[in-house]
């Protein structure tokens, strides 16, 4: 081999080393770039998963904290309905009204609420759904204005409160104990007289609230007389204001005749005096004054016969009593002037 060229070989030699070596660095290189890409990825992936799963735990934590397993006491009402009065205290909802505005509303999509009433007399609605308990119809409809036991899951959503009714059952509400108010109506009878309550005082007196127009008044009018004629011997007078307008005493003399209404009807009775006695502004309604012109009960809508006979026979039977007490005392009295 010439010596000439062994220098090129040589050189050869080492550029095909240092290829090598460079592409093993190269190797080496690109070895640790894809390991911190893949490391960084996967770190970046972590973070995220992390943030992921917080998120889904806090939404998780608040739905819990605004869902929870209940069972809650009210009334059901209408949905809408339920404004139509801004108190309900002073006005109750559950009148004949109130149950035929519930129906349209009904037929119209719109759907009932549980209304419960707090220890400081406000209300809180409930929107009902349908939960495992089973419905006979589309709605809650059948149950208005019933008092009701509901176990349920409630939310919140958007300032409204919801309750999925799992389970329901009808309770019997016990009243506070009323307390006795004034009762004051003043008004003309059919003969233009001016009647005054107070001078029926002495005697029980049934106010019932009433007109020619309203549909369950009328079918009330036999229950009221029937009452009249039973407790009359007992110191009961019923007395009947119906809303109509004096100028109107001709529909009224003939709607007395053909209900056979054996009790004075005064005349043009205005909301302010329903109001006064607690029953609203929607007929029918009806209260008993005791002897002392004091109101000791009443009803919202159409009386229930038996109810307002259990009601009167309690209220006499008191009388009674304390008219017993009283003799026992006068003998007792009477006794001690005995000489030994």
């Amino acid at each position: 081999m010439p010596l000439r060229i062994l220098p090129t070989l040589i050189a050869l030699a080492l550029w095909d080393l240092l290829i090598c070596h460079l592409e093993k660095e190269r190797n080496v290189l690109k070895k640790q770039i894809a390991t911190k890409f893949v490391a960084n990825t996967i770190k970046k992936f972590m973070k995220n998963l992390i943030l992921l799963t917080t998120i889904l735990l806090l939404s998780t934590v608040s739905i819990f904290a605004q869902t929870k397993t209940e069972k809650i006491v009210g009334q059901i009402v209408c949905s809408s309905c339920w404004f139509e009065e801004e108190d309900r205290n002073k006005n109750p909802y559950g009148n004949q009204a109130d149950i035929e505005c519930a129906e349209r509303c009904s037929k119209n999509g719109l759907g009932q609420s549980l209304a419960v009433k707090n220890e400081k007399g406000e209300f809180a609605l409930y929107q009902l759904e349908q939960g495992e308990f089973d419905l006979k119809s589309k709605d809650f409809l059948e149950f208005v204005p019933k008092n009701v036991e509901i176990e349920g899951v409630t939310r919140t959503a958007k300032g409204k409160n919801f309750i999925k009714v799992n389970a329901l059952k009808i309770v019997k509400v016990t009243e506070t104990v009323m307390q006795p108010v004034d009762a004051k109506l003043a008004l003309n009878d059919l003969s233009g007289v001016a009647q005054d309550l107070k001078t029926y005082n002495g005697r029980f007196v049934v106010v019932n609230f009433w007109a020619t127009w309203c549909v369950p008044c009328k079918a009330e009018m036999p229950d009221l007389a029937a009452i009249q004629n039973d407790y009359a011997a007992l110191g009961v007078q019923v007395i009947g204001a119906t809303a109509d307008d004096e100028k109107d005493k001709s529909k009224v003399l003939k709607f007395v005749r053909e209900m056979k209404i054996n009790f004075p009807i005064w005349m043009a009775v205005k909301n302010a005096d329903m109001e006064a006695f607690g029953v609203g502004k929607v007929l029918p309604g009806t209260a008993i004054v005791n002897r002392e012109g004091k109101i000791v009960w009443r009803k919202i809508g159409k009386i229930d016969a038996k109810e307002l006979h259990d009601e009167l026979d309690k209220l006499l039977n008191e009388k009674i009593a304390h008219s017993k007490m009283i003799e026992r005392d006068k003998k007792k009295d009477m006794s001690s002037l005995v000489p030994a």
